[in-house]
């Protein structure tokens, strides 16, 4: 099993968050997807703590989705289904089978500044798909607003994964709120969370 520090520490509050957002369809039985599972430790405990979503979780990295399923199977977890290799920069129809209009809430953490152009594009265009009417995705990082980086640790970060890979970088969330508008989904909510990270909120028209 893989452990991320940073997973450890932020769990909670992005579970909040999800608890939040998710509360008036508390009812009945919703699907979740992860897009960039990572290691493991939030959707299963997202899955211990929000007992009426099924979880897909996904990663385009076998050592992760090795972890993942150490984790499910450590936790005995009964709403996270088997991780699945997905790649989002992909065209929907090639995510792992999944179906037009099958999720009801997709979730991105740390995913976009870690990524090209291209996986944000696809990230919206999927979203656009395969959420219900009034889905939602939630996405969870730093990011630039209107070109700008604050504060100064932002901008080191941002140089930092430029230079580990040119494509990367803090994406900025007018571009963010564009490529969702042209996927059907509008920007909901921005929820300031610690160390000037933020969870943006996304739901389709």
């Amino acid at each position: 099993m893989l452990v991320s520090p940073q997973a450890e520490r932020n769990w909670e509050s992005l579970c909040s968050v999800l608890e939040e957002v998710l509360e008036e369809q508390s009812h009945r039985q919703l699907f979740g997807l992860e897009l960039g599972s990572g290691t493991g430790q939030h959707v299963i405990r997202f899955a211990q703590k929000i007992p009426f979503v099924t979880w897909q979780p996904s990663d385009i990295k076998q050592e992760s989705r090795d972890s993942i399923k150490a984790y499910i199977a450590a936790t005995n977890a009964k709403t996270v289904l088997q991780p699945v290799h997905l790649d989002a920069s992909e065209p929907w129809e090639k995510w792992a089978g999944l179906h037009n209009n099958s999720c009801d809430v997709i979730i991105a953490i740390n995913l976009l500044q870690y990524s090209s152009f291209k996986t944000a594009q696809g990230v919206f265009s999927g979203a656009g798909q395969l959420l219900k009417q009034n889905g939602l995705l939630m996405t969870y990082g730093v990011y630039a607003i209107n070109g700008i980086i604050t504060p100064s640790c932002n901008e080191r970060l941002d140089a930092e994964l430029r230079q580990l890979n040119p494509d990367w970088g803090l994406p900025d969330i007018d571009v963010l709120r564009q490529l969702a508008y042209g996927s059907g989904l509008r920007m909901e909510r921005m929820i300031e969370m610690d160390d000037y990270y933020k969870c943006l909120v996304f739901r389709k028209l």
